[in-house]
C-alpha cells in the first residue's frame, strides 16, 4: 500500500485503517485516564486520595427514598391526608394525598439504620454505608436529571464524571479502559451520560452492551481480530503511528490526533486483557452463588456487579453498573408495589454481595461504591390512583461505601414526609465535588480549557461534604 506524502490526514486514516475495524476502534475511544503509550501520565491527584476507583450502581428511573432508606413515621401515620407544606413550584405531574410506604421498616446494625423490607440483604451491610438523605437536584424530567447526575449539567453537553476522573488521574492499567459502563441505558441522554464531550475522545467511557442486552451477552465489540495476527497488527500500528507523528510535527501538535493514536494503541492492547477480564469462568461456585448467578431473578444484575469487581481489581478507575430495562424501571408513577418489589429483588443480593466481596478482598477501603438514581419520589400519590409516586428532585437519598467515607453514618435529612431536603442539603454539584475529593482531586483545579474558557465538572458551584469523610 502506498500513500502520498501530500494526502490529507482524513484520507490517510481512511486508507491505512484497513484491517483495524476488528480492533474495536469505534467503541474503544477510551484510554485509562490518558496514559501515553510507553510513558507516564502528566496529571495526578492534587492531595492524598482516600479512594483509587469508583463503582457507581445506577438505579435508572428514580427509586423512592421514602420506600427504601428514608423512614418517615409521620408519612405512615398521615397516610391519606393532604400534604401540609408548600409543594414545589414546578412538578412533573399532579399528585394527591400522602401515601404511606407499603413496606415495613426495621433498624439494622450497630448504627441502627432504618431500612425497608425491600432490601433485606443490603440491610445487613448498613454499618458499611454512609447515607446522604438530603441530596437535591434541579430537574424533574429524566433526561435533564440524568445529564445533571452524570455530567453536572442538565442543558449542555458536558464531559461525564467518569471522563473527568479518567482525565484527571491517569491509568492504573494501560491494557484496559479507565472508564467502563456496563449495560448503560441508551435513553434520556444516552451516550452523553458517559461521553467525553470536549475532552479528548480517549477519556470517554467504554460501554459493555446496553440496557437491552442481557449481561451474559454484554461484551466490548470486535475485541478479537479474526483476520490478522498480533504481529501484523503491530506493524500496521507502528506505520500509522509514524505517519501520525510526522503530521503532528508539521502541524505543531494536535490533541485530537494524540487522543486517536492512544485509542488505537489501547484497542490493540485490550485484545490481550479484556477477554480475560470479561470471562467469569474462573470464579468459584461459591462466588457465583454469592452474587445470585444461580437465580434467574438476580443473575443479570449479579453478573454486572461481579464484572464491576473484576474490573476494579484490574485497575479500572471508574465503573458504572446500570439497573434498567425497557419495561419496569424504578419509575413507578403507578404500580409502585409490583415495580419496586421486582426491581429491589433483582439488585438487593448482588449489591450486598459486591460490598461483601470487596471488603473480603481488601478492596473496599480504597474503592468508593456509590448507589442512587437521578431523583427520588414524592411522598404523595400520583393523580387519582393509590399506587404510584411522581418524580422528586427536591430531596432524596443516595449512599456511599468504602473509599474514605464514614460507615454507619447518616448525613442530612428531608422534611417530616420526605419531599424537601431540609438539613445539611447536598446539591449534585456538592456530591460531585466530594467524589472527586475522595479520589484526590480538587474540583476547582480539575479544569480543561475549551472555546476560550476553563471548564470543570462542577461549573462555578460545589462544596465538599466534609461531614461524611473519615
Amino acid at each position: 500500500m502506498s500513500i502520498s506524502p501530500f494526502c490529507s490526514r482524513r484520507a490517510m486514516l481512511r486508507n491505512s485503517a484497513v484491517g483495524f475495524g476488528s480492533l474495536a476502534l469505534s467503541s474503544l475511544l477510551t484510554e485509562a485516564a490518558g496514559a501515553t503509550p510507553g510513558g507516564g501520565d502528566p496529571r495526578g491527584p492534587h492531595h492524598p486520595p482516600r479512594a483509587r476507583r469508583v463503582i457507581f450502581l445506577f438505579m435508572k428511573g428514580g427509586p423512592s427514598h421514602v420506600d427504601t432508606f428514608d423512614y418517615k413515621p409521620r408519612l405512615q401515620r398521615d397516610h391519606g391526608r393532604p400534604y401540609p407544606y408548600a409543594r414545589p413550584r414546578v412538578t412533573f405531574a399532579n399528585t394527591g394525598t400522602l401515601l404511606g410506604s407499603p413496606w415495613r421498616f426495621q433498624q439494622y446494625g450497630a448504627s441502627g439504620a432504618w431500612v425497608s423490607s425491600l432490601f433485606p440483604h443490603v440491610a445487613r451491610r448498613v454499618d458499611d454505608l454512609c447515607f446522604i438523605h438530603s441530596v437535591h437536584g434541579t430537574n424533574a424530567a429524566h433526561g435533564g436529571a440524568l445529564l445533571k447526575l452524570h455530567t453536572g449539567s442538565d442543558n449542555f453537553v458536558r464531559p461525564s464524571l467518569g471522563s473527568w476522573v479518567n482525565y484527571g488521574l491517569g491509568s492504573e492499567n494501560q491494557n484496559l479502559p479507565g472508564f467502563i459502563t456496563i449495560c448503560p441505558t441508551l435513553a434520556h441522554g444516552g451516550v452523553n451520560n458517559w461521553g467525553a464531550a470536549f475532552l479528548p475522545a480517549v477519556y470517554q467511557g467504554t460501554p459493555l452492551g446496553n440496557a437491552s442486552v442481557p449481561a451474559d451477552q454484554a461484551r466490548v465489540r470486535y475485541i478479537r481480530n479474526a483476520r490478522l495476527e498480533a504481529g501484523v497488527q503491530r506493524l500496521q500500528l507502528d506505520r500509522l503511528l509514524e505517519m501520525n507523528r510526522a503530521h503532528q510535527a508539521r502541524a505543531g501538535g494536535e490533541a485530537s490526533l494524540e487522543a486517536r493514536i492512544n485509542s488505537f494503541e489501547l484497542a490493540f492492547r485490550m485484545q490481550r486483557e479484556m477477554p480475560e477480564a470479561e470471562d467469569i469462568a474462573s470464579e468459584t461456585p461459591a462466588t457465583r452463588r454469592l452474587y445470585g448467578l444461580d437465580d434467574p431473578v438476580t443473575a443479570n444484575f449479579g453478573r454486572q456487579c461481579l464484572l464491576a469487581r473484576r474490573f476494579a481489581e484490574r485497575g479500572v478507575r471508574f465503573i458504572q453498573v446500570t439497573h434498567s430495562d425497557s419495561n419496569v424501571q424504578w419509575d413507578q408513577h403507578g404500580d409502585l408495589r409490583r415495580g419496586h418489589q421486582k426491581n429491589a429483588r433483582e439488585v438487593d443480593q448482588p449489591i450486598a454481595a459486591l460490598l461483601h466481596d470487596l471488603k473480603t478482598r481488601g478492596l473496599l477501603d480504597d474503592t468508593l461504591v456509590w448507589w442512587g438514581g437521578e431523583f427520588g419520589r414524592t411522598p404523595t400519590v400520583e393523580g387519582g390512583g393509590n399506587d404510584g409516586r411522581d418524580h422528586n428532585p427536591e430531596g432524596f437519598t443516595m449512599w456511599l461505601a468504602g473509599g474514605g467515607v464514614k460507615g454507619g453514618y447518616h448525613h442530612g435529612a428531608t422534611d417530616d414526609y420526605g419531599w424537601h431536603a431540609m438539613e445539611d442539603r447536598v446539591h449534585m454539584h456538592d456530591l460531585h465535588a466530594t467524589i472527586l475529593h475522595l479520589l484526590g482531586l480538587d474540583h476547582e483545579r480539575l479544569t480543561y480549557r475549551y472555546a476560550g474558557r476553563d471548564f470543570r465538572l462542577t461549573d462555578v458551584h460545589g462544596e465538599v461534604v466534609r461531614g461524611i469523610l473519615k
